[in-house]
């Protein structure tokens, strides 16, 4: 896999159609909603698997039911491989703040000189440690996770596959480990500099955040999907001409 022809095809392709590039972004910003939101994960998933069968122009927005079902895929397989990093975060904060709330009521009711600062300084260590789980947890399982989704994609939006474990560790071994934790280290410093732009953007009063919402992010989850895309394709050497 040449990460060069990654990069540059990755980011070129969105730019083949700014049109649907601004429709992605209406339904992001409607995504409060709920069904827009897996209209758009729907359609990202939809560009994927039109890129793994060639084709070089971002996908129409049509057959809105099947995109709806493969936006509720995608997004419980984000949720199933993320569920272990939310359950230690999420245990790790509430037991923090719950013992600050106890040992601070038991400190009003005895008149010790237990502080919630204190409690801090006793617990914190424990809240730390289990937020560094989970986010270790997270930066080693989300490429994974990236070809398990091509996976997905390659057989055509059956759930399953994203859950063969075999498969997808036989084809991360295609891929290669090291250009594997190449594309993702690329993918890494690709999103700081996005949002970087972003960042910029937003001190613009309104102009800045219409080109945000409408370009800069629709832009960025297409660049992503046409990775991985490109990821996947890599272990059966099917890239595609940039």
């Amino acid at each position: 896999m040449d990460i060069g022809d990654v990069i540059s095809d990755s980011l070129r392709y969105p730019s083949s159609d700014w049109i649907k590039v601004v429709i992605l972004g209406v339904l992001f910003i409607i995504s409060f909603f709920i069904i827009p939101l897996f209209l758009a994960m729907g359609y990202m998933f939809r560009v994927i698997k039109a890129s793994l069968a060639g084709v070089e122009e971002l996908p129409s927005f049509d057959e809105w039911g099947e995109m709806f079902v493969d936006g509720i895929k995608l997004f419980l397989v984000y949720l199933i491989y993320s569920l272990p990093a939310l359950i230690i975060g999420l245990f790790s904060i509430i037991s923090l703040w719950s013992s600050i709330w106890s040992l601070n009521y038991v400190t009003q009711m005895s008149g010790n000189t237990f502080t919630p600062e204190m409690v801090v300084s006793i617990f914190g260590g424990t809240a730390l440690v289990g937020l560094v789980v989970a986010g270790i947890y997270v930066l080693i399982i989300y490429p994974i996770m990236a070809v398990a989704i091509g996976n997905m994609a390659y057989y055509n939006g059956e759930l399953s596959a994203a859950f063969r474990f075999g498969e997808i560790f036989s084809t991360i071994s295609l891929i290669g480990w090291v250009d594997l934790i190449i594309w993702y280290i690329v993918m890494i410093i690709i999103g700081i500099a996005i949002g970087f732009i972003g960042s910029i953007l937003g001190i613009i009063p309104l102009l800045g955040w219409i080109i945000i919402i409408f370009i800069v992010y629709p832009y960025s989850y297409l660049f992503y999907a046409r990775a991985i895309a490109w990821l996947y394709s890599s272990a059966f050497g099917e890239e595609y001409e940039a």
